[in-house]
Order: structure tokens, then sequence, then C-alpha cells
């Protein structure tokens, strides 16, 4: 059993999340964290709201709140639809916590004491019109390097290099459209090029084990080729001060400084938490972090990968004293570099880039309001962006619910219910069992192998793949025995055994499944005759900041009952009633409906 860090971006909390967002750091995260523990790991999946940044005071502002109200508001709104989804966090907080803000100032002050945290001057942008100051991602323009618009002040799209705003083209703010100006202040830079050296040879140890999309690596080195100190500290007055530097409440750390190290800081709290309702110790998170056997993998979208493959394992590295000033060792230890970075594509919508601010947008909650968790879940899992960008459209969502998921897999759990609660009314017994039938238990059985292996390695479009492949298997078995047939009493004995070879078939895959369809597998559970628990589902639960007493809802649960990820007999004599369908056949006339929705039509 290894010791497994599920680290799940922090979705920002200026505003509601739309499938986008989830089809990159949120159902990839919680597939591969399922998988992983019905594998025998010990998993910790960590995240929450990234709440920190000039936009959410933009933001709020707008809708006449002070930040922390608006972090509120949508801290809570986030955490209601990622339950919804069934993400399976251990512990989604949020970085306005006093846990937090204590990591961030610990980690800071060690890359500080070791070095590698030093003092420049820079040019801060200024919005003329609001006079505050304007975070990189908040202006735009011409990109120096490429020539491509749309630039923005920290990175270019287009040619995936760092920017500083001053060097863009033509720079306009995106709050009031006007030139930014531009005045010199002091500030903290992280000494990339001090750290470049052990960056570098990370990388290539990562590369050599083959595990990293090649996507990843490639974009990730070639952040190498032009490194440069990266301003750590902010003009700004919403954030966590910088120690030291008490005395200047407009100066905070930067937002992206922080929100990495939300990795750690929620491992700390999840310690915490349990440790105050008796359960282990405060110091448990260090099973994760600081044991060397431990493995990390973390889960976004591509545009976050320079944060998590360049600027967080740099200040793990000097946190660390691993950089050419080397450094001293800290209170909270030697902390591990990630195993990988898994970045997904981008998601867009019927041929668009989601954009809330031009209304190109589905959110998470609206969409669940009207479809079955499940749906959007296997859309995301059969057709999402693993490592190409990939098009959401209302009419392919409609056509892989109703013939794959209904028509294939819903379609074989009820026909195999169906069959079994007519002509027994619980699972029958298997008499000897023919060559056909061992075929196809054999086959499917060897699906956890197979799937288990495509999990492990972040292949889950092959991996659902592969499941719905055996669902075709186990459909074909029905065509070629004809139980229906089966009519006359002296083939009952034949009967039972296709219908238990069924049965059995139809349980292994639902175990399979589940890490996918956690819902719609609970569901198939009970029509199997079990109690609905195959796949523990997250908790809502409202609780108090631990340092401070501030309110809010914290996502966890209770995992530690999983299936293991293997056949399971299945117990004849287990009662079996006539079926309700598990999933929603969704009228041809949801197209146009949600199109309308859109202004697409």
């Amino acid at each position: 059993m290894s010791k497994i860090l599920s680290a799940v971006a922090w979705p920002y909390a200026n505003g509601p999340r739309h499938i986008g967002h989830v089809a990159g750091f949120g159902v990839p995260s919680d597939v591969f964290s399922r998988y992983m523990r019905m594998a025998g790991h010990d998993v910790l999946m960590v995240s929450g709201t990234d709440e920190h940044g000039t936009p959410i005071m933009v933001a709020a502002d707008k809708e006449g709140m002070t930040p922390q109200e608006l972090a509120d508001k949508n801290n809570r709104i986030i955490a209601e639809d990622l339950v919804n989804l069934g993400l399976s966090y251990d512990l989604f907080t949020r970085t306005t916590t006093g846990n937090h803000e204590k990591v961030v100032q610990q980690l800071f002050e060690g890359c500080r004491d070791n070095g590698y945290m030093v003092i420049q001057e820079s040019a801060v942008a200024i919005d003329p019109k609001t006079g505050n100051t304007l975070p990189d991602r908040y202006i735009e323009g011409k990109c120096p390097l490429c020539g491509a618009e749309g630039a923005r002040g920290d990175q270019c799209d287009n040619c995936g290099n760092q920017l500083d705003p001053q060097d863009l083209i033509d720079p306009v703010s995106k709050i009031s459209g006007l030139t930014p100006e531009f005045k010199i202040t002091e500030h903290y830079f992280l000494d990339l090029p001090a750290l470049a050296g052990a960056l570098g040879e990370w990388l290539d140890q990562v590369e050599e084990t083959g595990k990293w999309r090649p996507n990843v690596i490639s974009f990730s080195k070639h952040l190498l080729d032009d490194v440069r100190p990266r301003a750590m500290s902010r003009d700004i007055s919403w954030g966590i001060p910088i120690p030291g530097w008490e005395d200047q409440p407009n100066k905070r750390l930067y937002v992206w400084f922080d929100a990495v190290i939300g990795y750690l800081s929620a491992s700390i709290e999840w310690a915490r938490r349990r440790a105050a309702n008796g359960k282990g110790t405060a110091e448990d998170w260090r099973e994760w972090w600081t044991n060397p056997e431990a493995l990390s993998y973390y889960f976004m979208g591509k545009d976050n990968i320079v944060f998590h493959s360049q600027i967080w394992p740099a200040e793990l590295l000097a946190y660390n004293g691993k950089g050419q000033r080397g450094g001293s060792e800290h209170e909270l230890g030697t902390l591990n570099l990630p195993t990988q970075v898994v970045a997904s594509e981008f998601l867009t919508m019927e041929g668009k880039k989601f954009s809330s601010s031009k209304s190109v947008v589905i959110y998470v909650r609206d969409i669940l309001s009207r479809y079955q968790p499940d749906a959007l879940r296997y859309f995301i899992s059969i057709a999402g962006p693993e490592t190409s960008d990939s098009d959401f459209t209302w009419e392919e969502f409609v056509r892989r619910n109703n013939s794959e998921l209904v028509a294939g897999w819903g379609n074989l759990v009820n026909r195999t219910a169906a069959m079994i609660a007519k002509n027994f009314g619980e699972i029958p017994a298997a008499g000897e069992l023919e060559d056909i039938d061992r075929e196809l238990l054999e086959v499917v059985r060897g699906g956890f192998d197979t799937v288990g292996n495509l999990i492990a390695n972040h292949q889950q479009r092959a991996a659902l793949g592969e499941i719905m492949r055996l669902v075709g298997e186990a459909n074909g078995y029905v065509s070629r025995t004809e139980p229906f047939k089966m009519k006359d009493e002296s083939l009952r004995e034949r009967l039972g055994t296709v219908l238990n070879t069924l049965i059995q078939a139809v349980s292994d895959l639902n175990t399979m499944m589940s890490v996918f369809l956690p819902h719609s597998s609970n569901t198939i559970d009970v029509i199997l005759g079990g109690e609905g628990t195959i796949a523990p589902m997250p908790q809502l639960v409202e609780t108090v900041d631990i340092d401070n007493g501030h309110p809010f809802p914290i996502i966890t649960g209770d995992y530690s009952n999983v299936r293991p990820w293997a056949a399971r007999d299945v117990v004849v004599g287990t009662p079996i009633s006539k079926p309700k369908p598990a999933f929603q056949k969704l009228d041809d006339s949801v197209v146009e409906e949600e199109l309308e929705r859109l202004n697409f039509s």
C-alpha cells in the first residue's frame, strides 16, 4: 500500500465554476483517487477555493460586497457543486483560513531564509481609472515574442512564454480599457535562476520515468530556457501579509504563491481536524509530504502547468534548501516534489472557448439541475480533453447519454435484473459452465487489470472505453445465449446458469464503472441486491475555521471501506426485484432547448 497524494487544482472563487473547469481538474482527479483507494492505496485528496487576489476584489466591488463576503458566497456555491458532482475529497477547504495563512508564511520564511526570496524593484501596473494594482492577467496586449494579440501580462497562451506586463505591446487594462500606468516599487522575487539547475535535474528525472504526458514534460522543460526571477508579492490589500513587512499593509503575497501552497496547508488542516476529533495526530500529514516513498499527483488544466511544474517545485526546492545557494531544513521538514503533473487540455463548447463574460458557458450547477451527474461525468471521461482539446456539444452529450449509457450499459443492467426477477426472484445458482459462459467471465475479470493499469497511468478515456467494450461483450453474450427464449422447464437449470453468469459479469462491470459513475453505480448496486454503498460519496459539512472560528462548509467523507478493485462473487439467493432504469433517456429536443438558452440556435 502506497501513500498517494491527489492534489487537485484550486477553483478560483470569483464566481461559479463551469464544466470546462471540472473537465480539467475535477472528474479526472476523482476517477484516479477512487481507483487508487479501491486498489488498496492510502489516498489523501485535497483542494479548496482560491480566494485572494485582485479579481476577487474587482468582482466583490461589482456586487457591492467585501472580498470576504464574496469569497464566502462563492466558496459555498463551488463546494455544493463539487459535492453534487460526487468528487470524493478528503478535505476541500479554502485559502482564507488561519491555517493556510500560517503555512504560507512558513513556506515564505523558509524560502527567504535560505536565500531564494530576494528584494528587487519592479514596475507595477496601476489602472488609471481605479487607482488599484492590476494583476498580470488583467493586462492584455500583443506578445513581444510571437506577435499574438490577446497575450496576458503573465503569459502568452499562443507561444507559452512567461511575460512581464511592461513587455506587452500596446497594453490595456481589462477592467477599464485604459493604458495602465507603471510605477517602481519593491517586491520579493523568487530567485528562479538560482533554482534552475535543481529544477532541470528534477525534470530530467521525471522525464526518465516515461509517465508524464508528453505535452506537460516538453512544456515544462521549455520553461527553463528563459528563466528569470518571479515576483512573489503584490501591491494589494487583499491577501496574506508578508512576514517582515507587517508595516506595509498594502503589500501581500502573490495569490499564486499562496494558492499552490494550499495542497500542503489543506493536508495539514485535514490532519488537525482529524486529531481534534480523536483520529490520528496533527502530524499525520507528514506521511504524504515528508515520506520519500509517498507519491503525489497534481491535476489541473494546461493553463496552470507553469505554476505546478516550475513555480511550485521551485518553492519546494527553495524551502528544502536544494538550489545553488543551499540552505537548511525548516520546521515542516524536507517536502516532496510532485511525482507527476497531470494536466488536461482545454474543453470548448460548441466550437467556442468558454467565456463567462461572453455568456459562452455552462455552469456546473445549471447542468446538474437538469441532468444526471453521471451523464456529465461520463461525457468528460469518455470524450474529455485528456491529451488534446475537445469540444462539448449538446448533440454529442445527448447521443452519448442515449446510445451508450442508456442503450448500452443501462440496458444490460435492466435486462439482466428483469430476467432474474421474472424467472427466479433471486440470484440463481449456476450449473455446469459452458465455454461461452467461462469466456465471458474471463474477459470481464481480465478488465480489472487492463482498466486499472490505464487509470493508474492517467489514460481514463481508454479505460472507460475498455469498460464499454466489455459491456458490449456482455450484451453480445445475451444475444448469443438468448435466455429470454428459455421458457421450457427442461432449460431452467441452463437459464439459471446463464443468468448467474450474466449478473456476475454485470456486478464486476459495475465495480469497474463505480470510479467513473459513482451515483449510478450505487443505484445499480441496489438493483443487483446490494446496499448501494459501492462508491462512498462526499459530504458537505458545516464547520468553522479551526483558528479563528469563521463559519464555512468543507467537503469531506469516509472512504475507508471501499470495495476492493477485484471481482467479487455474487451471492446465490440474493433477492432481485423488477428494476427501475438507472439512467434517464434524453429527448432530442434537449439539443435545441439548450442551444436556445445559449442563444446559439
